[in-house]
């Protein structure tokens, strides 16, 4: 019979039978079926409750940044990634930026944008006044639908609306800003959307098409900066070069991505380790990237008039430190536990701090020895460890492999005979 993807009450079997049916569809080996079910410290009930039509699980390796000193505090950065060189660059750099206070960084209120987007509604430049003249009455409902963070000094803040044109006629777009506290804020903002959107249908006369969270997040920016003397990165030539490569990313936006893809390597990090919605991160930090119509870094980096490197980020970012998949997933709660950070402010500050790190070693990388060396030595180490070898032995062939200039899976599998056969590696 042909197969199909068509299966009847799927989401209602329990993870056995899902990954039993997955495993005769793919033709899974036992050996594949029992890696799926290794869930990596997740209890199978959380997994099975936090997305739907779970099989298994995939775990990343859970790496821990040293050297961080931020704001006066030291730190140790939980980080969750799959690229090579990514932690060791981290605290490498934040090696450099130790000095004084180490990584400045601020974030302002945690406010969020939830939107209400109106369609069909007449005269939509009066109506955005009636919402105005209607904004206590507003803010008023909006707080009964979350009585729970208002009990903790959060809730509804404000209202902004606008008028914007479009295929299909004007939009008035409402805003209601909401201080989220040490939440992500994306179930709140939500709720209380939902809350007022027929009240503004009736001042508008018009159809609340979208009633949602924004993740362009520009109520909640957090900036770094922070200096190091030159001879840190490698001398005054390196200090300028690094310069220079900033200012190419502030002209190219191709070059631009891929600086940015820097930044985030760190704060991803930083988020996948905390559970943090990754995703909503980064669509937020690209938007802010591209906000005057062209996209730019989000760092730049400068020479001081005392002759000190500097650099400087600035980034929405959307976290949280409680609810959501925080609640309920062990390792992240481990992560929070470790990073010893109390509240969504900090976090954030730790984040955008962890991605100017990430920058200044991304960028000393490639001006200097280049961004390939230490890829490829860790590359190599993946590859001596893929061909079997194990213990002191994985060194030894990824010293050889980059030496003899062939950093290779076939010439790993032949190293590794060679020396099981008695000769010297």
């Amino acid at each position: 019979m042909e197969k199909t993807s068509r299966i009847q009450g799927f989401y209602k079997l329990d993870m056995n039978e899902r990954l039993k049916i997955v495993a005769e569809w793919a033709g899974l080996t036992e050996e594949e079926v029992r890696t799926l079910s290794n869930l990596g410290g997740l209890p199978r009930e959380v997994a099975d409750s936090m997305i739907e039509n779970v099989i298994g699980g995939m775990t990343y390796p859970f790496a821990v940044a040293v050297n961080f000193r931020i704001n006066g505090r030291d730190y140790l950065v939980p980080m969750v990634i799959e690229e090579p060189s990514v932690v060791a660059a981290a605290s490498n750099a934040a090696k450099m930026l130790r000095e004084g206070e180490g990584i400045k960084s601020l974030a302002g209120p945690q406010e969020m944008i939830g939107q209400i987007h109106i369609v069909g509604a007449r005269a939509p430049y009066y109506k955005a006044m009636r919402i105005l003249e209607a904004k206590q009455e507003l803010l008023e409902e909006a707080r009964k639908s979350a009585p729970t963070i208002v009990s903790l000094g959060g809730g509804p803040r404000d209202i902004e609306v606008r008028v914007v044109d479009s295929p299909m006629g004007p939009i008035i777009v409402v805003h209601i800003i909401v201080d989220v506290l040490d939440a992500m804020g994306a179930n709140t903002i939500n709720t209380i959307v939902e809350s007022i959107a027929p009240r503004i249908e009736e001042l508008t006369g018009g159809e609340a098409r979208l009633r949602i969270l924004s993740n362009y997040a520009t109520r909640r920016i957090v900036r770094a900066w922070a200096r190091t003397r030159p001879e840190n990165v490698g001398g005054r030539e390196v200090a300028e070069r690094i310069v220079e490569a900033s200012i190419i990313a502030e002209a190219d936006p191709y070059r631009a991505v891929t600086h940015n893809k820097g930044i985030m390597n760190g704060i991803i990090a930083v988020a996948l380790a905390t559970a943090q919605d990754h995703r909503a991160i980064e669509a937020g930090a690209h938007a802010y990237a591209a906000r005057t119509g062209v996209y730019k870094p989000l760092s730049r980096w400068e020479i001081d008039e005392e002759g000190y490197l500097v650099g400087s980020l600035e980034i929405p970012l959307q976290v949280g430190t409680v609810g959501g998949t925080i609640r309920v997933h062990p390792t992240a709660r481990i992560a929070l536990k470790i990073l010893g950070v109390k509240t969504a402010k900090e976090l954030s500050e730790v984040m955008a701090a962890v991605g100017l790190a990430q920058n200044l070693a991304a960028l000393r990388a490639l001006v200097s020895e280049g961004i390939q060396k230490g890829h490829m030595r860790l590359h190599a180490r993946n590859l001596a460890i893929t061909a079997g070898a194990r213990g002191d032995l994985v060194d030894k062939i990824a010293e050889r492999m980059i030496r003899d200039g062939k950093v290779s899976y076939e010439y790993a599998k032949q190293l590794l005979e060679a020396y099981l056969h008695g000769e010297k590696i």
